[in-house]
């Protein structure tokens, strides 16, 4: 009951400020897909920190923003706000038929299985024509989560590598044919190969128990830590990293990789 006086206060908050307040009158739902990647991103990195106050923060303004544009919506042929809920609601009953309507599925696999077909007999029923069942896979997903989702998906239809091994033995098949792309000087094809080359590393974290997001996400921080004492080295030296030889900033960087330690990012 807190949960539901809660949620109708923070609606009437929303719908107030939209009526009242002259910047929320200005938005329009144009502008909601940039805050909602933005708060989703910001959710995400506060739940990879473990921040127990950060990630209540901002899971909050996430849930604004989605009542926020669900309002916004609603003022054209869109459906209400309860509307969006009852759909929401809907589906999820729809596709947990072992939960509310006495199917079988008991294990993941079995849950994921029958989930994969009920999405493929709903996106048959809205679209004509034989599509691959992968057609839509995270097409609104940034790349590198779609890579993986791709790669997700595919194994559950029957096709992945065998492990982490046989992944990176792609990505090193990758990385030569991308190098001879280079060496021929054909440009189109060093990026068609590069991208199938990230294609497949996206999906190595999989085969480890982590994933692709998160496993990038860390590398950036290891990156700006490592970049931080290196640009420390240079200062304490008097070098200026811009007139520095390809040799002097290697030579910091290997430094600075035995100082920066996995506490430092």
């Amino acid at each position: 009951m807190n949960e539901e006086r809660e949620f109708a206060r923070l609606i009437a908050v929303v719908r107030e400020l939209r009526a009242k307040c002259a910047w929320d009158r200005e938005q329009t739902l144009a502008d909601a897909p940039r805050k909602l990647i933005e708060e989703a991103y910001e959710s995400a990195d506060a739940i990879a920190a473990g921040d127990r106050a950060k990630i209540a923060e901002e899971l909050g303004d996430l849930i604004v923003q989605a009542c926020s544009s669900a309002i916004i919506a609603a003022e054209s042929a869109a459906p209400d706000l309860a509307g969006v809920l009852s759909l929401a609601a809907d589906k999820l009953i729809r596709r947990h038929p072992h939960v509310y309507a006495g199917a079988k599925a008991e294990t993941v696999a079995e849950i994921l299985e029958q989930w994969d077909q009920i999405k493929a007999r709903e996106k048959a029923a809205r679209r004509a024509g034989a599509t691959s069942p992968l057609a839509d896979t995270g097409r609104a997903l940034p790349a590198l989560m779609r890579a993986e989702k791709l790669g997700e998906a595919a194994r559950r239809l029957g096709m992945d590598w065998a492990g982490a091994r046989e992944v990176l033995a792609k990505v090193r098949e990758e990385l030569e044919e991308a190098e001879a792309a280079l060496a021929r000087g054909d440009l189109a094809m060093l990026a068609e190969e590069l991208g199938d080359l990230m294609l497949a590393a996206a999906n190595a974290p999989r085969f480890i128990g982590a994933n692709a997001e998160e496993t990038l996400r860390r590398a950036c921080d290891k990156f700006i830590a490592r970049f931080a004492a290196l640009e420390e080295l240079a200062t304490a030296r008097g070098l200026d990293l811009k007139a520095s030889t390809p040799e002097q900033i290697e030579s910091l960087w290997q430094e600075a990789k035995r100082t920066v330690r996995p506490d430092d990012y």
